[in-house]
């Protein structure tokens, strides 16, 4: 079995949904090297996530944000917690939500995504600096 890791930053983004498959890749070539295995993408932050979803459309990445916008709300008045802003507190919910990685199968050294499936950053804040993931990709 080979493993393979490296961390690297992305640049900032807007708040959204953004495509970073195509960086992702870039940045961890080992995987042309693997027959069979596994890439788990890993994100460092408490206010930003990853998901997997459709990557052809970009209005679903619109919906996406409209939506958890309305299901998590700033300036909540229960919300406690705010000390960088309004949208703090709803950007911790929102990437517990999502979540802080995605594993994609790796099949004759490609990811193994469906037709229009692609991995985004959900980024919940409005000034984010940029973020900072973790690639381990391992198989045979």
């Amino acid at each position: 079995m080979q493993v393979f890791q490296r961390e690297f930053r992305l640049p900032a983004f807007p708040r959204g949904f953004h495509l970073i498959t195509e960086r992702v890749e870039r940045e961890m070539p080992e995987l042309r090297s693997l027959r069979a295995g596994i890439l788990h993408v890993f994100i460092k932050h408490t206010s930003a996530s990853l998901t997997i979803n459709e990557d052809a459309d970009p209005t679903v990445r619109k919906d996406f944000e409209s939506h958890f916008n309305q299901m998590v709300p700033e300036e909540a008045p229960y919300y406690i917690h705010n000390y960088e802003g309004s949208d703090d507190m709803p950007a911790h919910l929102k990437a517990s939500i999502l979540g802080s990685s995605v594993s994609i199968p790796v099949t004759d050294g490609r990811l193994n995504l469906g037709t229009w499936q692609g991995i985004y950053l959900c980024e919940h804040r409005d000034r984010a600096a940029g973020r900072s993931l973790v690639l381990t990709s391992y198989g045979m």
